[in-house]
């Protein structure tokens, strides 16, 4: 070991005295000897030496281009590079899940709901786009994993929404306004569906050549009354159950109850209150029902013998059946049976008729036509169904027939007295169950509804015409039912073509007798002089839910189609029971009251040849502003004066003004107190 240290430092001395503080100066000519080969001059001294070399191993001779420094590669396209295999849909499917389940775990969205449910969606858009045959499995998925739903399996179904969620989130911008709205990261998917997020704030409306020509000013002189009064049929929201069933569950605590396979918790295999067959409170319309009210209404009208100048049906013929439980042959079904009872009953006199959310499979959807490609279509069999049973009935010319069959079931019909009827599609534009409304929801007509109505309104205008809007879900109110954007713009072409060409707007949807009225330059006065139209509620004949029955007739002038007043019946539920133990009698339809004489009592200067327009429902407002009995009579008869309407008083008797003054969800939403809107 001694002698090995010895050695040891006696080669570190060696080194040490061998290796002095010096300088090298390397020559100035390239070594050429230290390659055997050159692309390039390497004694030249404008660039460097470009030597050929090759390598043992590959046993390749590595090219000039490859080092080239006036060619420098930008990409290499020979090298491999690797991505993953390509995943199966199957395989989709899981990750998705995984995700899902992983996003909604995530200690960082605990506190921000809004930003968990948007993370989703962007989760759901890829799955929809490269697995859509997996759509409705993963928002069955969705469903359970926010607990949105019991019944997430089925509703989200093939035959349920499955197919159609899957559409609009392959086509919907989830990560902008239409899933998370890009103006202070609002969702709008997220709040109305799943209520993670508050609602998204009102998209920028830009009306620059939206109107073909500027409002009048001043306006036409208005048409004369011809002082003769003609009687007009209000129908809405008929419900028919064809498949009701006498003595079951009336009274059941989920779905739809009066059928066999609905019952009360409390008593599953027992009725507490069996179904009456003429209907109850929380059943939609039996047969009995349907046929006992158009039995009624040319007797109680006085128009058995002549029929009604016309008639409107403001949508919704087919029962509340969940997705999984409908089809399109039962939609046509009830369509069918509904429109021959109509045409037989009622007599002469067409029926001008829209489409409502529930006449439709899967319920409430319709696909606007920007979609693109087949799903563009995928609707069309019902416009084709209908406008062909309306044909049928010879109650459109052949121009109307066609245009509804294009248009969504949405039409115009010119008739020989100078009135337009327009009627539309309201799912089409503002009603909040349609999914597909929530593709490119920064556009308030995606559809082309509101450019079909404009369209007609102008050339109105143009011929000195008058015009009726038929339509569903109502564009106002307390604003729950409706979207606010495309209502926004519904409100603005209202205004500009009111009062000259609109005489009067009807919708129906809510089931109970309500009324908006419009006002100039977007209500920023509500006043008498600014009031310049009123869209009428029509009362259902279903009794759903807590409601009784009824139609109204009004009367108006032949000449400027002006409502001159109004008369509403009703069938009192509550009684029906009772009428089960003998076939003697059916429902009564009384005489609930006349619009005129409830509410103008108070109205000074307003004499009986002058119409129930928007000042004079105006004025019926203020009225009950200083009297608040009014505002319950009103409320009664919004149930149709059912038993179970419950008292409006107090915050519901001002919030309830509020809401007739209001013609759009942006103005029921900034005006009013939320939560007094039903009586149900």
């Amino acid at each position: 070991m001694r002698r090995l240290l010895q050695a040891a430092l006696s080669l570190s001395t060696g080194l040490a005295a061998s290796i002095q503080p010096s300088t090298f100066t390397a020559p100035g000519a390239f070594p050429t000897s230290a390659f055997t080969g050159y692309y390039n001059d390497p004694t030249a001294t404008s660039a460097q030496p470009q030597p050929v070399i090759s390598d043992p191993v590959t046993h390749e001779v590595y090219d000039f281009a490859l080092t080239d420094p006036n060619h420098i590669p930008q990409n290499d396209t020979i090298d491999p590079h690797p991505l993953p295999p390509v995943a199966s849909s199957s395989q989709i499917l899981n990750i998705a899940i995984t995700q899902l389940q992983s996003i909604s775990a995530n200690p960082v969205f605990t506190n921000n709901t809004c930003a968990l449910c948007q993370a989703s969606l962007e989760v759901a858009k890829f799955l929809s786009l490269t697995a859509p045959e997996h759509g409705p499995e993963f928002f069955a998925h969705f469903c359970n994993t926010f607990k949105l739903s019991s019944t997430c399996n089925v509703t989200y179904s093939l035959s349920g929404l499955g197919s159609v969620i899957t559409q609009v989130i392959a086509n919907a911008d989830v990560g902008g306004y239409d899933g998370q709205a890009s103006i202070k990261s609002l969702p709008a998917i997220c709040h109305n569906f799943v209520s993670a997020c508050p609602q998204p704030p009102l998209a920028p409306l830009n009306l620059t050549n939206w109107f073909a020509k500027p409002k009048p000013s001043p306006l036409p002189a208005p048409k004369q009354r011809s002082g003769k009064r003609v009687p007009v049929l209000h129908l809405s929201d008929f419900h028919i159950d064809p498949r009701y069933a006498n003595g079951a569950e009336a009274n059941c605590t989920s779905g739809l109850c009066c059928r066999q396979n609905g019952f009360n918790s409390q008593s599953p295999n027992s009725p507490l209150s069996p179904a009456p067959r003429f209907g109850a409170y929380l059943c939609d319309t039996p047969e009995a029902l349907a046929l006992a009210a158009l039995e009624a209404i040319p007797a109680l009208s006085g128009t058995k013998e002549t029929g009604f100048a016309w008639s409107i049906y403001t949508g919704d013929l087919v029962s509340h059946d969940p997705d999984n439980q409908l089809s399109r042959r039962y939609i046509e079904y009830t369509e069918t049976i509904l429109y021959d009872l109509f045409k037989r009953m009622l007599g002469s006199g067409p029926v001008y008729a829209a489409l409502g959310n529930h006449d439709s499979y899967n319920q409430a959807q319709d696909a606007p036509h920007a979609i693109g490609g087949e799903l563009a279509e995928q609707y069309s069999w019902n416009y084709d169904h209908i406008a062909g049973l309306w044909q049928y009935e010879n109650w459109l010319p052949e121009d109307a027939v066609a245009l509804a069959k294009a248009h969504y079931a949405g039409y115009m019909v010119k008739r020989s007295d100078g009135l337009r009827v327009v009627t539309l599609n309201t799912d089409m534009w503002q009603h909040r169950a349609n999914y597909f409304n929530y593709i490119n929801m920064t556009n308030p007509d995606t559809s082309g509804m509101l450019r079909f109505l404009t369209d007609e309104l102008q050339a109105a205008e143009d011929a000195g015409d008058r015009v009726w809007i038929v339509g569903h879900v109502l564009s106002g109110w307390d604003g729950t039912n409706p979207l606010a954007n495309p209502t926004n713009l519904f409100y603005q072409i209202v205004d500009r073509y009111s009062p000259h060409v609109i005489a009067n707007i009807f919708f129906g949807h809510t089931h109970e007798d309500q009324i908006s009225i419009f006002y100039a330059n977007n209500a920023t006065t509500i006043s008498a002089d600014a009031a310049l139209a009123v869209s009428w509620m029509g009362p259902s004949i279903t009794p759903l839910t807590n409601l009784n029955s009824g139609f109204r007739v009004y009367e108006v002038d032949s000449a400027t189609f002006e409502v001159m007043d109004a008369h509403t019946w009703s069938s009192d539920v509550n009684s029906f029971p009772s009428l089960d133990s003998q076939i003697q009698f059916g429902p009564t339809f009384a005489y609930e009251y006349n619009t005129r004489e409830a509410y103008g009592g108070n109205i000074t200067g307003w004499t009986n040849d002058e119409p129930l327009n928007a000042t004079w429902w105006h004025r019926v407002t203020e009225a009950m502003e200083s009297d608040s009995t009014l505002v319950s009579k009103f409320n009664t008869f919004q149930g149709k004066s059912s038993v179970r309407t419950p008292p409006c008083v107090g915050d519901c008797a001002t919030a309830r003004i509020c809401y007739m003054r209001s013609g759009s969800v942006p103005i029921a939403q900034a005006n009013c107190k939320t939560g007094f809107g039903s009586v149900q």
